[in-house]
């Protein structure tokens, strides 16, 4: 019996096989017909995406090295600027500065001149005050002691050549 066996197997592992044979090869066919078509397609597809994103991500990674290079100038140049703003707030201080401390010489110069003239000014009608006062004084001292009126314009003309020789006498 078990050589019976053995040779019904050989058949029908023949006959088997040729029908697993027949299906695969039907099988293969309507895999290709069907599904084999759509995934490549798929897979076509696929492999376009991802060689597009990363065509993507080149022109990105490029487009941002750009904009970084373009921020590093724009912050270079406005360093620069600053520099320059400040520098010039400098000199513009300096020049205020000397135009100020200009201004206030020349207008303490012409305030010291207005008191120099203001005093000479008042020195000059004090001493004028002082010749009508010193004028009368010595006409009544006079009229008093001589006991008579003298004219007025000659004693004037006395007392200020007396006035002349005492200022003469003062600034020497």
């Amino acid at each position: 019996m078990a050589g019976l066996l053995v040779l019904g197997a050989n058949q029908v592992a023949l006959g088997d096989m040729l029908f697993i044979l027949v299906s695969f090869i039907v099988l293969a066919l309507l895999v290709k017909h069907f599904a084999w078509g759509p995934v490549t397609k798929m897979m076509d597809a696929r492999s376009e995406k991802i060689t597009g994103d990363l065509d993507y991500a080149d022109q990105e990674r490029t487009r941002a090295e750009k904009l970084a290079k373009e921020r590093e100038d724009a912050l270079k140049n406005s360093r620069a600027e600053a520099v320059e703003i400040v520098n010039k707030a400098k000199e513009s201080g300096e020049t205020q500065k000397k135009s100020i401390v200009s201004d206030a010489h020349s207008e303490a110069e012409e305030l010291r001149q207005r008191a120099k003239s203001d005093a000479a000014k008042a020195r000059e009608d004090a001493m004028s005050g002082a010749q009508n006062d010193i004028a009368n004084l010595s006409l009544e001292i006079a009229s008093k002691v001589i006991s008579k009126e003298l004219n007025a314009d000659d004693q004037k003309s006395l007392i200020d050549s007396y006035i002349k020789e005492l200022t003469v006498n003062e600034t020497k």
